[in-house]
């Protein structure tokens, strides 16, 4: 079941691209967008995780810490991320047990094993604020969630 606005959220651990362990329970008082997509190494998913470290800035501006989410493996990311010159953006891995944060919210696809490509912004006290899934070949308009971070 897909999670939905003002529902809690869903605590989790994941590694980063760099295999940092990272909480997030750790960010309560924080604005966190998770931003799934299904796989790296992809077109769309590559512009999609750009678009989150180019707009680093403003999300810090709006209290807000932004993560990329995919099934992906540790190594699998970092080496990703040096591709695409991701610095800043931390790259979480959902990668073992397979898919878990996705699952947890709703937006796992059994049949591919990936998640949906999707946006989730979690409030600071830790509710989900917004929910949107996109078309697997649709990049998400970035501009959107600033949007929906300044409310």
């Amino acid at each position: 079941m897909r999670i939905k606005v003002e529902d809690s959220a869903k605590l989790f651990s994941l590694k980063d691209q760099h295999g940092k362990e990272i909480d997030l329970k750790d960010f309560s008082g924080k604005k966190v967008l998770l931003s799934f997509h299904p796989l790296a190494w992809t077109n769309v998913c590559a512009k999609q995780m750009e678009s989150l470290e180019a707009k680093r800035v403003e999300f810090l501006k709006l209290n807000t810490i932004a993560f990329g989410l995919s099934v992906d493996s540790v190594p699998c990311k970092k080496a990703w991320a040096k591709s695409l010159n991701i610095v800043h953006t931390q790259l979480l891995c959902d990668f073992w047990e397979h898919g878990k944060v996705a699952k947890l919210y709703g937006i796992f696809i059994e049949e591919k094993g990936t998640s949906e490509r999707a946006n989730i912004i979690i409030d600071e006290n830790q509710k989900v604020a917004f929910v949107k899934v996109y078309p697997i070949s649709e990049l998400p308009d970035i501009e959107e969630i600033i949007e929906e971070l300044s409310k």
